[in-house]
């Protein structure tokens, strides 16, 4: 749906509240990880991803239902619950079945994996949207709820990975403040907020970006950085089990910086396809190497709150780029180098912390 949302906010008279399409999602997945976790460490990983694609499932049912511009933006609260949930009992159930020398690969895989669906999703969903006969956009919606079953059928058929659970009881959604997050998983986390502030850039004005500079398909740019990224993905995995976390984020922060840069000014359709190529690669070799540090770093008992963590910090960052880009951006293309020029600035933060503080603490 990431590539025909804004144009369908515009639809419903909410043109200017575009980067609150992933302002309202993300703040929700955001919120709800704590809880995630924290579920995850206790009733188990196969139930936090149920519940998160369920929630998926019901809410492709309801946007064509809810076909206002509140009714769409509060969809988009609940959604971003879906992401609360799902992403963090996968990537803890995969730390639970993978040897701890093979953490980095693993979560390659993982990213090489997903990041298929997300390589297709964005580019089927405009074609499916051009299907008006079909149904066109409430087609794309229910093909997405489709979707969810699929996936709530396949775990199904999987063994739960957490060895002592406990009953589901509802003060396990009180939480205390040691159970907001985990301290050993910071570092990572403060890489990962400063990173991701560009994919909330991308998503706010990719699909406006794109189009006017010749792109037939809003889900292009997303195709060609999703694509670059599944081979690196990998391959960085392995690499960061063999020669170490921070090296490899050296190389993968500065593609990021280098990649925004090309995109700020990206004057042709073939600037925009080179700089996601770059942007690809960048995620490619950050975003495993990332969860891989954060699983070397915490206690087996609170992995399901240090997976939490990570991804607090990547909701945090997406939401702090869709914020300042709406505001920065405000539907003008003329302000995109300022939005990207900016963004590189954060990448640059992010690679000036793990050299100059990590590295530093690592040598003490």
């Amino acid at each position: 749906m990431i590539a025909e949302l804004p144009s369908y906010l515009e639809s419903l008279g909410g043109g200017a509240y575009k980067g609150f399409i992933f302002v309202a999602f993300t703040f929700t997945a955001m919120l709800t990880r704590p809880i995630s976790g924290k579920l995850s460490d206790t009733i188990g990983r196969k139930p936090v991803i149920f519940i998160g694609l369920f929630v998926s499932f019901i809410c492709g049912l309801l946007y064509p239902v809810l076909n206002f511009m509140l009714g769409f933006l509060c969809l988009r609260l609940l959604n971003g619950l879906a992401t609360g949930f799902a992403p963090t009992g996968t990537s803890t159930y995969i730390a639970d079945i993978v040897p701890p020398a093979r953490v980095g690969e693993a979560m390659g895989v993982l990213g090489l994996i997903s990041n298929i669906g997300t390589a297709i999703a964005p580019y089927m969903g405009s074609e499916i949207a051009k299907l008006k006969d079909y149904g066109g956009l409430n087609l794309m919606f229910y093909t997405s709820s489709m979707l969810a079953v699929i996936a709530m059928l396949l775990i199904l058929t999987l063994p739960e990975s957490l060895p002592d659970r406990q009953k589901f009881t509802w003060s396990l959604l009180r939480l205390h403040k040691a159970e907001l997050a985990e301290r050993s998983a910071f570092p990572p986390s403060l890489i990962m907020f400063f990173s991701v502030y560009a994919f909330g850039v991308v998503l706010t004005t990719m699909p406006d970006f794109s189009l006017s500079l010749g792109f037939q398909n809003k889900g292009m740019f997303f195709m060609y950085y999703t694509l670059s990224s599944l081979g690196i993905r990998f391959v960085a995995g392995k690499l960061s089990d063999v020669y170490g976390r921070v090296v490899m984020l050296r190389v993968g922060l500065l593609v990021l910086a280098i990649a925004l840069a090309y995109l700020a000014y990206a004057k042709t359709w073939v600037d925009v396809m080179i700089g996601g190529i770059l942007y690809g690669i960048s995620v490619g070799i950050n975003s495993p190497t990332l969860f891989a540090w954060t699983i070397d770093l915490c206690p087996t008992e609170t992995r399901g709150k240090a997976i939490a963590t990570i991804f607090i910090a990547l909701e945090a960052g997406i939401l702090m780029g869709a914020l300042l880009t709406n505001y920065m951006y405000a539907n003008d293309l003329a302000n995109i180098t300022t939005v990207y020029l900016v963004a590189m600035l954060f990448a640059l933060a992010a690679w000036a912390y793990l050299q100059f503080v990590v590295c530093r603490q690592a040598q003490k």
